[in-house]
């Protein structure tokens, strides 16, 4: 109690300082990455193509490993699939790099201007660019994985478990070797929009929809197999209830078809936070994100 009062005496001002001081901390302490911004993905004079969506960030490390290619994270925004933007996460990008990973940080179209098959398909774009040219920047492009939170954290589960993605855009295989996912949204929005169980679930028939053929195309839970790569998952003790549910019943989908995966429900937190926690390099996301990609191999 004491604590608290002597807080609310402190000017706001100073708060305010302080706040700044440590966003600058901590951004200094993640600058050794660098950044190389606003790339587009696709072609940039094909028809469809929006100049601000169709773009991403590569973050690499600044000390040279030689020769040697780096393991390659791709980063998907949430923002319940009509907001968000790469340029908020740049920290994410920043703390990867510093780690020894090459990061990418990408934008993708969103509601209502389009549905989620064209972000899932702009996101399978993106990887199909990482393939291609992140040997250019340092990146390993047969060690790309996907991560994700929230509406990015479904994307990524669909891009890790859906080869047809890719197959529609020509290439032999999924390039994705696995996925992180942080307290992922749309593991099963078929389930999720035939239900309507809670309030204000009408707002998601805007990016996904009124046909449940297409709630079910875009759910990853239908996808998984046994050729599944590995993934970590990470869902949140106080989060919504139904990321928690669909998050159970993928990591049982999960021990059944024996994909190599850990699923951690993180303590006391809630959805944000379960991306927020990301600012600080030492988080167990990160600890474990390392292993599964290899970084330092």
């Amino acid at each position: 109690m004491l604590f608290l009062r002597l807080l609310w005496q402190i000017p706001t001002s100073l708060v305010l300082v302080f706040i700044v001081l440590l966003c600058l901390n901590e951004y200094a302490i993640a600058r050794p990455g660098r950044r190389i911004k606003d790339i587009s993905y696709v072609t940039t004079n094909a028809p469809g193509v929006d100049a601000q969506r169709h773009l991403l960030d590569v973050y690499t490390p600044r000390k040279s490993v030689g020769t040697a290619k780096r393991p390659v994270v791709m980063f998907i925004h949430g923002g319940s699939w009509n907001s968000g933007n790469k340029d908020i996460y740049s920290i994410i990008g920043r703390r990867l790099s510093k780690q020894g990973v090459v990061a990418v940080i990408i934008n993708y179209q969103l509601a209502p201007a389009v549905l989620v098959p064209t972000m899932a398909d702009d996101c399978a774009q993106a990887v199909k660019w990482t393939t291609r040219h992140i040997a250019d920047y340092g990146g390993d492009p047969d060690r790309i994985f996907v991560m994700g939170h929230s509406a990015g954290g479904g994307l990524a589960a669909l891009l890790a478990t859906n080869d047809q993605l890719f197959t529609n855009l020509g290439m032999s295989k999924n390039p994705v070797k696995g996925a992180i996912l942080d307290d992922p949204a749309g593991l099963d929005m078929f389930d999720y929009l035939t239900k309507m169980e809670y309030s204000n679930d009408q707002q998601y028939l805007i990016p996904y929809g009124k046909e449940p053929a297409i709630w079910r195309a875009v759910s990853p839970i239908y996808y998984v197999s046994d050729h599944t790569p590995p993934m970590l998952m990470y869902s949140g003790e106080r989060t919504y209830p139904s990321i928690t549910d669909s998050s159970r019943r993928f990591d049982k989908l999960l021990q059944e078809h024996k994909i190599k995966h850990d699923y951690k429900v993180l303590p006391h937190k809630k959805h944000i936070p379960m991306v927020t926690q990301l600012f600080w390099q030492h988080n167990i996301i990160y600890r474990e994100l390392l292993v599964l990609v290899g970084a330092g191999k």
